[in-house]
């Protein structure tokens, strides 16, 4: 979008937030950026620069605005949409996969060489993986800055920077002012972190958002020990690559509160993440519910409930395995999970691992235990990616040749555990609300009925399921 500038002058002057994100602003005479919904007056017109990333801007040598807080705003939505290479590198880079393992561990789990992704970043972002990374971790640094009572030295350590010093010069480009005056300028710490790691912060999203509907569905597949539903909180016990973690999620007016309780901070931007992966908070759904709402059968539907995201999940991995065990779920984390200790609730365990439910004695029937090693053995060898970044017509291609794994098993792994828009999983109440409304159910008529609510058939169906 940033390369149609009529149409970005247009969201820069209405001031319209729904366009956080999709693109940034740069004002060359004051050499800072904006999210398009900045509260300021808008720049002239020839002093406007427009731009696709937060690190783009940065790269081209613009601050962040200490009013709008660009950095913050929701991450693009064109990301969830594509499953090309440029989408599938964005993806891992916000799952910390640059920080972990470098620019050739993303090109590696890509299937490109580096210069390759390189070049497709600079191309479409305008920024490459580093620059992205670096974005990122800047913006860990100052959610740390201003929620937390923790020495700079440990922020810089839990952002991910090599370095006080290289944590201290990046901060003062970006936001123009240092960590110790990004702190004071916040005022007083309401979330010190302790020995735990606990800490809260805000996570933004794109009105509208129907959360009862999110989590009540989150809650109604919920595995006991692994997540609950606790006083007005959506729980869960996260597996993270410093550690095990706890994330408690509870919708308020204008953004999702995030509690989180860290066994190591570094994870602090990967569970960030995989939250928002979780929430579907990075979804436009305004044009998702324009788009369905143009359907006569659909439009009572969204009317009633605008807003609606598609739950997910935050490991793939887990989630294909939980598909494949159905109610046997509990069981397995029983005699396999990881325990935790949860201090605040009920949680007990971490979802056992695919390493280890390939080669454990499950306490399941023969025909789940069969679905269940067919699944874990394709992940435990890598023929089967359910990353973030992975990809979906390759995953969908061999999850449909696992022992157990039926067509509309598919279609919800591709949804849930690779957030793929378009996926439409006709299940039980799917099918019902179908045949209720006068759609067709199956074959090559459901396939074309539904080829109308492309890219959006997974919120289609979230709507057919809830009517």
């Amino acid at each position: 979008m940033h390369n149609d500038s009529e149409r970005c002058l247009r969201a820069v002057r209405s001031k319209d937030a729904r366009f956080d994100g999709w693109f940034f602003t740069a004002v060359v005479t004051t050499k800072i950026y904006c999210r398009p919904s900045c509260p300021v007056v808008p720049p002239k017109a020839e002093n406007m620069r427009f731009y696709p990333s937060a690190a783009a801007a940065q790269q081209a040598g613009f601050r962040a605005c200490k009013r709008c807080r660009p950095d913050a705003s929701p991450g693009s939505p064109a990301w969830n949409v594509h499953a090309d290479l440029v989408a599938r590198a964005m993806r891992l880079i916000a799952d910390g996969v640059v920080d972990r393992e470098g620019v050739p561990g993303l090109a590696s789990r890509l299937g490109y060489s580096t210069r390759q992704v390189e070049r497709q970043l600079l191309a479409e972002i305008g920024a490459g993986p580093l620059a992205l990374a670096r974005a990122q971790r800047a913006q860990t640094a100052r959610l740390l800055i201003e929620t937390s009572a923790l020495p700079m030295a440990e922020v810089a350590l839990a952002a991910g920077f090599a370095s006080v010093r290289t944590f201290n010069d990046t901060v003062r480009e970006v936001f123009a002012l240092s960590p110790t005056e990004l702190r004071a300028r916040a005022g007083e710490v309401k979330s010190p972190v302790g020995t735990a790691g606990a800490l809260t912060l805000r996570l933004p999203f794109r009105a509208p958002l129907a959360p009862d509907e999110l989590f009540e569905q989150l809650t109604a597949t919920a595995v006991p020990g692994v997540e609950e539903w606790r006083d007005g909180a959506y729980r869960r016990t996260l597996r993270l690559p410093h550690g095990p973690a706890i994330a408690e999620l509870r919708a308020l007016p204008g953004h999702v509160s995030c509690h989180l309780t860290l066994t190591d901070l570094r994870d602090l931007s990967i569970a960030i993440s995989r939250c928002r992966f979780l929430l579907d908070l990075d979804a436009d759904p305004v044009a998702v519910d324009d788009l369905l709402g143009h359907d006569p059968v659909l439009a009572p539907l969204v009317a009633k409930v605008p807003g609606r995201r598609v739950p997910r999940t935050v490991d793939g991995p887990e989630f294909a395995v939980r598909a494949a065990a159905g109610s046997s779920s509990a069981r397995l984390v029983a005699a396999c999970g990881d325990p935790v200790v949860d201090p605040g609730g009920g949680l007990t365990h971490l979802f056992p691992s695919p390493d280890r439910l390939h080669e454990a004695d499950l306490p399941v029937s023969p025909r789940r235990a069969a679905a269940i090693r067919s699944v874990a053995g394709a992940l435990v060898s890598g023929a089967l990616d359910l990353s973030v970044g992975g990809d979906r017509s390759r995953a969908r291609a061999v999850l449909g040749g696992l022992t157990g794994i039926g067509g509309t098993t598919v279609e919800t792994i591709a949804m849930r555990a690779l957030g793929d828009p378009d996926a439409f999983a006709v299940d039980t109440r799917v099918r019902q609300a179908a045949r209720e409304l006068g759609l067709p159910t199956s074959g090559e008529a459901l396939e074309q009925r539904t080829g109308q609510w492309r890219p959006w058939r997974a919120y289609a169906a979230q709507h057919l399921a809830g009517r």
